[in-house]
């Protein structure tokens, strides 16, 4: 995967900075170099571990003091900071994928979604979207539910909306009734089959044309996806194992929105106090 492919070229450096100052002690150290290769942010770890160890100054870190260690001259030389996500969002371009909001049959807009789907009080309502390959062909159909923040995805071999909806019936078919009540789509020509998800019970609404933050909650579950897969990968390169791989592994890492646990776990708790099944999507 992309975060780990300069992993054997710099360690041999990282070695030589292991032999310094460890950062606060050797089990701080140890969890901190751990989970940066996994790819998580010194905020989500300094706060994992204060849900993970309350009132434990052994294992009580700031966001900050890990910054700092990172950018230290021999962790530099280490190579530590290319495990650090890119902070820098770059503007999307108006243009794009274009939209047929009048051709798409039985559209619902997102303004007659329920109050209790915008305020994220009902669990089982998603947000959907392609995240587009290279020469914009194989892609991958991601949703993302909207309580939980836990990202689902499968690889499509064409932006269709036969592709979709095929995407779509693999990720909600495998999921109880009280999980998939509803997704949140944009206007693009792949959706055009949505209403055939109403075989499964489900509700389909569209959000207004260019108005990416009506589902802001899929755009940031997409923004973790790019991280290992920015814009011109060639997704016929990546199998769907290796996708589920880097999808599992997004879904554990600790959010701040989430009180530092991690979408798996909060999806997972509220299958079980909805008596659903804690299954892999």
């Amino acid at each position: 995967m992309a975060i780990h492919a300069q992993y054997l070229t710099i360690k041999r450096r990282q070695r030589v900075a292991h032999s310094k100052k460890p950062l606060k002690n050797p089990d701080v150290f140890r969890y901190v170099t751990e989970h940066l290769r996994d790819g998580w942010s010194p905020d989500q770890m300094a706060g994992r571990l204060k849900l993970d160890h309350p009132a434990d100054r052994h294992w009580s870190i700031t966001a900050e003091t890990i910054y700092g260690w990172i950018y230290e001259k021999e962790q530099i030389a280490a190579g530590w900071y290319q495990y650090l996500r890119r902070g820098q969002k770059k503007r999307r371009k108006r243009s794009g994928r274009k939209v047929h909001r009048s051709h798409i049959p039985e559209r619902v807009s997102i303004h007659e979604r329920a109050e209790a789907i915008n305020r994220r009080q009902e669990f089982g309502h998603w947000e959907g979207d392609t995240v587009e390959g290279k020469s914009h062909r194989e892609s991958v159909h991601t949703e993302v539910e909207r309580v939980s923040r836990r990202l689902a995805g499968r690889k499509v071999a064409a932006i269709t909306s036969e592709a979709a909806l095929q995407a779509q019936e693999m990720i909600f078919t495998v999921l109880p009734e009280h999980a998939r009540r509803s997704t949140t789509l944009d206007n693009g020509r792949e959706n055009h089959l949505h209403f055939r998800l109403r075989r499964l019970m489900m509700a389909t609404y569209f959000a207004d044309p260019y108005s990416s933050w009506q589902r802001g909650t899929n755009e940031h579950g997409n923004w973790h996806l790019r991280y290992y897969y920015p814009k011109g990968t060639d997704f016929n390169e990546v199998t769907e194992e290796e996708l589920q791989e880097v999808i599992e592994e997004i879904n554990q890492r600790p959010r701040k929105i989430l009180g530092y646990q991690t979408a798996k776990e909060v999806f997972n708790d509220l299958l079980e106090k909805g008596r659903g099944v804690a299954i892999g999507i």
